[in-house]
């Protein structure tokens, strides 16, 4: 975890695996046709408050201004806004799964994103190597 963080930190996909996990079976649309699995994981809004997001308090609801970008294999890269992960905003329940359908992921490989209230598989990041928080205002503002 990096950026607009209090705790920049780093953890593994074993370290992940003891923590509380959550099981989410979905349902998405890739490259290779219709999909259907079900992930175990832990929920992506655990694991960054962990980090301690830093977001302007003194603005109205300024962790809103706020956005999650995941990169995995091959540079691939999906971003989340804030208001996505927070339970406080959405009822979705990102993950950072530990396994596919019952089989642990290799942990060379890392993590898999899973955002199971898409349609589309595309924010699934595969092979998860980075998670950057961040804040809109300096893009917004024209701020560089």
């Amino acid at each position: 975890m990096a950026g607009e963080v209090g705790k920049p930190y780093t953890v593994t996909l074993a370290e992940l695996r003891k923590l509380p996990q959550t099981s989410a079976a979905v349902k998405f649309t890739s490259a290779k046709g219709e999909q259907e699995h079900t992930y175990q994981g832990v929920l992506l809004n655990d694991v960054l408050k962990t980090a301690e997001p830093r977001f302007d308090q003194g603005k109205k609801n300024g962790q809103l201004r706020g956005f999650v970008a995941a990169t995995g294999g091959g540079d691939y890269r999906a971003v989340f806004a804030w208001a996505e992960i927070d339970p406080a905003f959405a009822k979705s329940q990102v993950l950072l799964a530990v396994s596919e359908d019952g089989v642990p992921f290799d942990d060379a490989a890392g993590p898999r994103l899973v955002a199971p209230q898409d349609t589309k598989g595309g924010r699934y990041v595969s092979e998860l190597n980075q998670l950057w928080v961040g804040v809109v205002d300096p893009v917004v503002d024209g701020v560089k």
